[in-house]
């Protein structure tokens, strides 16, 4: 399987710019998703990958093939790409095999090899006794599994997936999820996904770019996104993120705004106004009178509410001026409560990055 190679991809509507210099390239076999909240340009990218809809500027090559550059533009037919949409696109009139055997028509394949690939194709994706049947008879991840056959029947060199599993419920998602990560792994194709479920791109993806407004913040391994954030913006958008604004007073010490406590961070070469990020569940919560280890931070909180969701306890705190979110598997604290937190889980980002209020208001995007 090929890679994909994206460059300087720029991409305008009239005066709107929706893709500024976007520019990565996906290794063969590789799963990479573009992740963003709605309006980041991400189903615009896979959209000029797949040839429906043309770049204002840059290039793509999908392994030796050019597919846009300066005088180059080849059509959607002529890029030997698969795509799977979010509404699925089955015809509702033909049965599921019929749906498999359009592109392999378009493709004027013998009639004889046509039935040997649909056969093959509904095998992979685990629904071969399904071929008579019509969209209307299937169950919503059934549906899903045959718009990839359908997309997978004539060998593609990439699959692009724009935000398959969005239509299914959670629990059926969670399935599909799993199952398509096998699929993807078994074949060995390289996959360029879209969606905005952060979970989803966290379970799914070998690597992961971060998309706003058109830009491309941060591309890395679903460990690196999560836990190194390049930006406060990215770390309210991948996962759940405190944002606690303060002063440096130190190479490694912030004087937090909300409490005027001194708290230890990693060393940066930052100096001024800072924003300290933290993960709800780098945040140790302990009953009065109980300390950290030697090294960590304690600051004293008061609980505001606390949830119940299965495997944790979620807990709204009061810090100083500020409110804050931290879990744990410790039941009915209440009242005035210790927080412990390590320096090394606080992430540090310089005022100009996302201010709390916009991160609080990315994490609910």
């Amino acid at each position: 399987m090929p890679e994909v190679k994206v460059a300087n991809l720029s991409k305008r509507f009239g005066d709107n710019a929706v893709l500024n210099d976007i520019t990565f390239t996906i290794a063969d076999g590789e799963f990479f998703t573009l992740l963003g909240p709605s309006g980041c340009g991400k189903s615009t990218t896979l959209a000029c990958i797949a040839g429906l809809e043309r770049p204002t500027g840059g290039s793509i090559a999908v392994g030796p093939a050019t597919f846009v550059d300066a005088g180059t533009f080849v059509p959607p037919e002529g890029r030997n790409l698969g795509m799977v949409f979010q509404s699925y696109a089955l015809w509702p009139h033909m049965t599921v095999a019929q749906n498999l055997a359009m592109p392999l028509k378009i493709r004027k394949v013998d009639w004889r090899e046509q039935d040997k690939l649909i056969t093959e194709a509904l095998g992979k994706v685990g629904l071969a006794e399904l071929r008579d049947r019509y969209p209307h008879q299937l169950s919503g991840g059934q549906q899903q599994r045959v718009a990839l056959a359908r997309a997978l029947v004539y060998s593609p060199g990439v699959l692009l997936l724009d935000e398959p599993l969005s239509n299914l419920d959670a629990k059926l998602r969670d399935q599909a999820r799993a199952w398509l990560k096998r699929l993807q792994t078994e074949l060995g194709i390289t996959t360029v996904y879209v969606t905005h479920d952060q979970d989803e791109a966290l379970a799914l993806s070998d690597r992961i770019a971060v998309m706003s407004k058109g830009d491309m913040l941060q591309i890395g391994t679903p460990t690196e996104i999560y836990e190194t954030p390049a930006t406060a913006e990215v770390a309210a958008f991948v996962g759940r993120c405190n944002f606690l604004t303060g002063t440096m007073t130190g190479p490694a010490e912030v004087r937090l705004d909300c409490t005027g406590q001194t708290v230890a961070v990693p060393a940066q070469a930052v100096e001024g106004r800072v924003t300290v990020a933290v993960r709800p569940e780098r945040l140790k919560i302990l009953p009065p009178g109980e300390t950290g280890e030697t090294g960590e931070n304690v600051l004293t909180a008061r609980v505001l509410t606390s949830s119940y969701v299965g495997s944790r306890y979620e807990y709204d705190l009061r810090l100083g001026d500020h409110v804050i979110q931290a879990e744990t598997n410790r039941s009915g604290l209440s009242g005035e409560v210790t927080l412990v937190v390590e320096p090394a889980a606080c992430l540090l980002y310089p005022t100009t990055g996302v201010p709390s209020e916009d991160a609080e208001a990315l994490v609910r995007t």
